[in-house]
């Protein structure tokens, strides 16, 4: 599966970031040797575990909601976070960067799911309040980041996908964020990762097409 999906994405341009959350080393170390180096948590414990006990050359993205008071785990190897939906959590994990000498890859995480269990930025936010996350120096803002409601309409998830689009450009054209990093949607998942790609994803969060149900 990994070698199709891998060939799929990489005639749209899509990077593939699987998802690893609750799997063993023994799986990730599978797909890494068959070339895959970006894989995303959800939990700092476990990213900071896996971490320390796996090839460092791994690129490690923080997909989950992210503690402010836990940043501090991960600044110094973190290789993007994608979840950041708030300017208090922008400033901790500034602050962080600051502290290991070095600039942190971020997504700004939009509430585009219509059911109300998803969180973050609202996408009416004006762009008077977006600019205030450039103030932080050492954060590079490299593009949003959405998840689509869990249904079966697809309808619904193109609907939420092209919201996340719309909002992408429209922040593009305003030019207030750098255009040589801001160029990243991350949005789909194992389900519906091929509506996201024609909604103009350029991340792709995939996990159980990848590993299955046997571990």
């Amino acid at each position: 599966m990994f070698e199709t999906l891998k060939e799929e994405l990489t005639k749209h341009k899509v990077q593939l970031v699987a998802v690893s959350k609750t799997k063993p080393n023994k799986a990730i170390t599978e797909l890494y040797e068959l070339g895959q180096r970006a894989f995303g948590e959800n939990r700092v414990q476990e990213l900071v575990g896996k971490h320390k006990d796996l090839p460092k050359d791994i690129q490690w993205h923080l997909i989950g909601s992210l503690q402010k008071n836990k940043v501090k785990h991960i600044a110094s190897f973190v290789s993007m976070i994608h979840s950041v939906d708030s300017l208090e959590l922008a400033q901790v994990i500034n602050k962080e960067a600051v502290k290991q000498k070095r600039t942190i890859d971020v997504l700004l995480q939009f509430k585009i799911a219509e059911e109300e269990s998803k969180h973050g930025l609202d996408l009416n936010t004006e762009i008077k309040q977006l600019k205030e996350f450039t103030k932080f120096q050492n954060l590079r803002i490299c593009g949003l980041m959405g998840m689509a409601s869990f249904v079966s309409d697809q309808n619904q998830i193109k609907r939420e996908f092209k919201s996340l689009k719309n909002k992408f450009s429209l922040l593009s054209e305003a030019s207030i964020y750098d255009p040589l990093y801001f160029k990243e949607i991350s949005m789909g998942m194992s389900g519906d990762y091929k509506i996201a790609i024609n909604e103009g994803a350029t991340i792709v969060r995939i996990g159980s097409l990848l590993f299955g149900s046997r571990y």
